[in-house]
């Protein structure tokens, strides 16, 4: 049991960082290989778009071939993606980027489908734990993608590469795995159902906007903060500071969802630090920066790990955890590609960040909308649409 809670660690480690280490060198990718700012965005929107197209596959494969195999496969094709992206040629940079993106959708889908069929009476605290992996290697890949580049002068192709070193060791700690073959993840009786259910969209645009949040932060947030004055070796760190600062919540969140008997005060505190970390960012008081950073942060830490738990409170067992996280995790991500593409464009065309935060504003205000439903204390079915 200790090697498959390592195991689910370890995968977890791998799930953001190999993309948070890019929003920090992005303006530095993008004038060495002189694409614009809408093309730089699309380093973060082309793994959504993977996990929007692959994430309702990923109960499907694991059906064929078994959990730990899937996972196993995933984690290899994270690896070679990795590496991929960082071989000297513009189109080898997005198709590396797309492959990771494909490993990383089918991770996001089973570990809380694991989670649930191993751990059922300790699933908060295993969410907490895998979620706080995740965004422990998200923040120190943010952290020292800059360090990397310039500091040691390995430039931005060793910033990225170099966390095929982290998928490697997740590699080992999962062939363990490979001993057991257990199939079924998802039900076929199941799936189809979920599309009709008001309840699954509830919590598919809680999971969606959320991303949003998240993407368009890690990709855009040194820049804004580059522009109002601060040093590109310090907003990396802030945003590093602000994923840091996701951590506490990351855990304690899931566990006080799964003991409360619904989560929609959760959501309202979500929300509330969110609007006071852009409300903040719009101010451009940049002595006030790491402060608006961490209410940021600490909202993002929430928020995912409110989601990933959404995927286990709303549904009855494994199977459906597993297609609810397909379904919200396709529909959610396709949503939350918009983002970070679309912010580039509208800096492109307004030479403003401001317009960018207004639009994350009234994503707050809609993820308070839909946080209300999806916190209610129900279970999806194909007869909820009005509940």
């Amino acid at each position: 049991m200790w090697v498959l809670i390592l195991g689910i660690i370890f995968a977890g480690a791998n799930l953001r960082a190999p993309l948070t280490c890019v929003g920090p060198i992005i303006e530095t990718i993008r004038q060495d290989t002189g694409m614009s700012n809408t093309l730089a965005g699309m380093l973060t929107t082309l793994p959504l778009l993977a996990f929007a197209f692959f994430s309702p596959l990923a109960p499907k494969i694991a059906r064929r071939f078994g959990l730990e195999y899937t996972l196993f496969g995933a984690l290899l094709l994270l690896a070679a993606g990795i590496i991929l992206r960082s071989v000297p040629f513009l189109n080898m940079l997005f198709i590396g980027t797309a492959l990771l993106g494909i490993a990383i959708a089918i991770c996001n889908v089973l570990l809380p489908s694991l989670i649930k069929r191993e751990f059922s009476n300790k699933v908060g605290i295993m969410t907490g734990t895998y979620s706080v992996s995740m965004n422990m290697w998200a923040a120190i890949a943010s952290g020292v993608s800059i360090p990397i580049t310039q500091g040691l002068g390995f430039g931005w192709r060793v910033a990225l590469v170099c966390w095929v070193l982290l998928s490697v060791i997740s590699i080992v700690f999962w062939i363990p795995q490979l001993r057991f073959h257990h199939q079924g993840t998802s039900s076929p009786n199941t799936g189809g159902s979920l599309w009709h259910s008001g309840l699954a969209w509830k919590v598919t645009l809680f999971m969606g906007l959320q991303s949003t949040v998240f993407y368009a932060v890690i990709t855009w947030l040194p820049a804004i903060l580059h522009q109002q004055g601060i040093s590109q070796s310090a907003a990396g760190w802030l945003l590093s500071l602000a994923q840091f600062a996701s951590l506490p919540p990351t855990f304690i969140v899931p566990i006080l969802a799964g003991r409360s008997s619904n989560q929609r005060g959760l959501v309202g505190f979500i929300v509330i630090f969110l609007l006071l970390g852009y409300i903040g960012l719009l101010s451009g008081i940049t002595s006030l920066a790491p402060l608006y950073v961490i209410l940021i942060g600490i909202a993002i830490g929430s928020a995912f790990g409110l989601a990933t738990m959404f995927f286990v409170l709303r549904t009855h067992n494994a199977h459906q955890a597993a297609e609810l996280s397909g379904m919200a995790q396709s529909a959610g991500y396709l949503l939350a590609a918009v983002g970070p593409t679309l912010f580039g464009l509208i800096h492109d065309m307004t030479h403003s960040w401001t317009i960018p935060i207004l639009v994350l504003i009234a994503g707050a205000i809609l993820l308070f909308i839909v946080g209300m439903g999806a916190g209610s204390n129900n279970y999806v079915t194909s007869t909820d649409s009005n509940k």
